[in-house]
């Protein structure tokens, strides 16, 4: 029998049991994939020297360009890894697209976290950060899935805000211009109205066998939350 089952039903539409099951591997996915991403940092932060990770830092510095094209690769490897870890005939590519995106944002997160760690002097501001994230992401959670509203109307409302944003990211590689921390709180509302979207979906437009890709989408909000609270705690060090 294969391991996945096409006909499987969507989340709301599934017995009470069933959809407790596929909540809680899609959570316990979640967890494992935010424990996978910190132990890859820990590992990138213990193994590589503090020059090579200088010198990372220093190539995506040194023009506009570079990080034009590491955020193009970022948003191309994300596409990949959904596709894969949305494939219903494959566990193993799912799997291989939860990890490839992982990795992805580990890598993404070199130069936040160095700065955190080591500009600011304050070794507690990403477990501080971490924590803000995780409280307003389960905080948004818990609304959802209590009270089962359907947010799938604010599907078209992030994209169009998400192309906004994106150009207004690219703008400010290529011209000098600061964003602020106005922007950042911008991006924890944008990453917010993610969370509750993803959570939402994930009763009434995932199956219950799609639990890896469900908890994808949710490690990319809450991803995005985190990279945005940590910056608006970085600048209150400044």
């Amino acid at each position: 029998m294969a391991y996945y089952e096409l006909d499987a039903p969507l989340a709301i539409q599934a017995e009470r049991s069933e959809r407790a099951a596929f909540i809680r591997r899609t959570y316990a996915h979640l967890a494992g994939a935010v424990l996978a991403f910190i132990a890859v940092e820990a590992a990138i932060f213990t193994l590589i020297p503090q020059q090579g990770i200088l010198a990372f830092m220093g190539t995506l510095a040194r023009s506009p360009a570079t990080w034009l094209i590491v955020l193009a690769a970022f948003i191309g490897v994300g596409y990949l890894a959904r596709y894969w870890a949305h494939a219903s005939t494959s566990p193993g590519m799912q799997y291989l697209g939860l990890g490839l995106y992982v990795v992805a944002e580990a890598v993404l997160f070199i130069p936040l976290l160095y700065i955190a760690m080591i500009k600011t002097g304050d070794t507690t501001l990403i477990a501080q950060a971490g924590i803000m994230a995780l409280s307003v992401f389960g905080g948004l959670t818990v609304a959802v899935l209590v009270t089962k509203k359907d947010f799938s109307f604010l599907g078209p409302i992030l994209s169009l805000a998400s192309f906004i944003l994106l150009g207004v990211i690219v703008a400010a590689c290529i011209f000098p211009i600061s964003l602020g921390t106005g922007f950042c709180f911008i991006m924890v509302a944008f990453a917010s109205g993610c969370i509750l979207y993803s959570t939402s979906k994930l009763l009434y437009e995932f199956r219950t066998d799609q639990y890896v890709g469900a908890s994808l989408e949710l490690f990319a909000a809450l991803a995005l939350l985190f990279w945005y609270i940590l910056q608006i705690f970085i600048s209150s060090r400044d």
